[in-house]
């Protein structure tokens, strides 16, 4: 019997299967002339407890307590709309995928930037909404998924990194498991906050083949546009990234 404490190293992988497995060449040569583009793992909101997962058919998604994946890269993603974001491929005003420089209008410093500061979106929001990109892989899949962390989960997940690179030295030589649990900000708004601990360590083997989709994943964020992301409500917890529900 495995102690709490103890991890351990996968005897059966269920990564080998991209020994064959190119990404780079799949979506140039299956993919060409279409926009770069994965499935989401959405997080829902009032303090849900079960992420939402596209399965066979779009319409029906299904629900999961938990995720067990390797983060394979992860970024951060500042948008600002000048108007109402409902969604879709329709690109920002402003965005930045490294949260440092702007593209757009303003554009410039993100750091100095007015939309940037909370009080400049509604309900003492910011008006430019932050969030971190993370690109897993699951277990026994070849396709990478997005996970959005919106502001309420950041503390933990760099908490997360900070115990596991002094150790592991590379988060993608681990598989990470992913829950939530229901959290309540300051201000009284439920969340679903996510957690994050070590499932298992990879092989050698595996990180291996785990770190060269790394690297074509990291090549290929860049040209992933906004349109996986869900629309940005107008009502923002300013704490926790969370919709506020309208009053009645």
């Amino acid at each position: 019997m495995r102690k709490n404490n103890e991890i351990v190293t996968a005897n059966n992988s269920s990564f080998l299967a991209l020994k064959d497995f190119n990404l780079t060449d799949v979506m140039a040569e299956e993919m060409a002339g279409l926009s770069a583009s994965f499935e989401r793992i959405k997080i829902p909101i009032g303090g849900g407890t079960a992420f939402e997962i596209p399965g066979d058919d779009p319409d029906d998604l299904d629900t999961v307590k938990e995720v067990n994946a390797v983060i394979l890269h992860h970024h951060p993603l500042n948008a600002y709309y000048a108007t109402k974001y409902t969604g879709g491929s329709n690109p920002p005003d402003c965005g930045s995928f490294d949260g440092v420089v702007g593209v757009g209008n303003p554009g410039g410093n993100c750091k100095d930037c007015p939309y940037n500061a909370f009080g400049s979106g509604e309900n003492g929001a910011k008006a430019c909404k932050n969030r971190r990109r993370l690109y897993l892989l699951r277990e026994g899949d070849i396709f990478p998924m997005i996970l959005s962390l919106p502001t309420g989960s950041l503390k933990g997940f760099t908490r997360y990194l900070m115990r596991i690179l002094p150790k592991y030295k590379n988060f993608n030589a681990v598989v990470t498991r992913f829950t939530l649990k229901k959290a309540t900000s300051g201000s009284g708004i439920a969340y679903s906050q996510a957690q994050f601990a070590v499932s298992h360590v990879l092989t050698p083997e595996e990180h291996s083949l785990i770190a060269a989709m790394t690297e074509q994943v990291k090549a290929m964020s860049a040209s992933v546009g906004y349109d996986t992301e869900e629309a940005m409500p107008p009502n923002v917890d300013p704490e926790t990234g969370e919709i506020i529900p309208p009053l009645a």
